[in-house]
């Protein structure tokens, strides 16, 4: 064998592992948003982001595209720690301050929305890549008025609902809470808050009450359309339009999601409302699993880095085969001249 020959088959031998790394180096993708009572972002993207049907999800792709719906599962803040307030200002609670999904903060009362009643009730998060974490449901106060921006002050001071690690059921984790008494139209505000990072994922979703209704900007509080939760279908026909900007992972563009607008004092991470959660001796989120726990679906890096690794491993393979082809090529032609 020649010189010529060992370097091209050393090249490609040690070309092969790195692309198959880069190949492998893919972070998991997004993560989930409430389906019962289904999210705002949720009902959008199952009415189809390209033509929905409900003028409050029309109006929201004309404020933000379309791509923000096939992100339904992706309204989240990579380091929130629990700071949910010192992130998220009034009027951007359902885009989490996330520019890109600033068509879900539109202050209207034509949402969809779905039908609820006070007493017990089983909620469902649906779960494309599952993670230990505790979820918190909020109800927006008796006096909510829907035309008007979604501010802290609206929801109540505590959850209503609260589960750590529940059940995950087909795809979704499935819990319980009791839900208050209410008329008219209301909102339930969900935080995920991951315990193995500190992710957080968040979520709108619009209710109506039976009894009593009343006019908010001109829209009876009881006549908006009635939503569905994505498909397993639609999720499976989402999933490449979503991977095409950040793989489905929230948004890798730093300008356009949340900053922090105070800097909370070491150990005072709580979530909205003072409501400490994956605690670890006090009042600060846990961002690392305990000791003997699973991590599940770790996920960290950008999309870009993704990309770049995937692509620059599929360049590095397809010039590894190339000039060993070429290599032979060569070998072979010098033989024949040799004989």
């Amino acid at each position: 064998m020649t010189a010529r020959r060992k370097a091209a088959g050393i090249l490609t031998l040690g070309i092969a592992p790195l692309a198959l790394a880069g190949l492998t180096a893919a972070p998991a993708v997004a993560h989930g948003s409430l389906t019962d009572p289904v999210s705002r972002v949720s009902a959008c993207y199952a009415e189809g982001p390209e033509n929905p049907q409900s003028a409050a999800c029309k109006a929201a792709v004309a404020a933000g595209g379309t791509q923000a719906l096939y992100d339904w599962n992706g309204v989240n803040i990579a380091n929130a720690a629990g700071k949910h307030r010192d992130l998220i200002p009034d009027g951007k609670l359902c885009s989490a301050a996330n520019d890109k999904f600033k068509g879900l903060d539109l202050p209207r009362a034509d949402w969809p929305a779905s039908k609820m009643s006070a007493g017990k009730h089983t909620f469902t998060f649906r779960a494309t890549a599952p993670h230990k974490g505790f979820f918190e449901l909020y109800m927006t106060k008796p006096g909510y008025d829907a035309s008007k921006p979604l501010a802290w002050s609206d929801l109540e001071s505590k959850p209503f609902a609260r589960a750590a690690d529940p059940t995950l059921t087909n795809g979704s984790y499935v819990f319980d809470g009791t839900i208050p008494q209410r008329s008219g139209r209301h909102l339930v505000y969900t935080i995920w808050q991951r315990s193995d990072s500190p992710e957080a994922f968040y979520a709108c979703s619009d209710v109506t009450f039976g009894g009593e209704s009343k006019k908010e900007g001109g829209v009876d509080a009881q006549s908006a359309k009635t939503p569905t939760a994505p498909s397993d279908d639609a999720i499976a026909k989402g999933a490449a339009k979503s991977s095409v900007e950040h793989n489905g992972h929230g948004d890798d563009d730093a300008n356009t999601g949340a900053k922090v607008k105070t800097a909370a004092p070491a150990g005072e991470g709580q979530a909205s409302g003072g409501t400490g959660q994956a605690t670890t001796g006090g009042d600060t989120p846990a961002v690392n699993p305990a000791a003997g726990e699973e991590v599940l679906a770790e996920t960290g890096g950008s999309s870009s880095t993704t990309y770049l690794a995937i692509g620059g491993a599929a360049v590095l393979a397809a010039g590894a085969a190339a000039l060993f082809t070429s290599q032979r090529r060569r070998a072979t032609a010098t033989g024949r001249r040799g004989n």
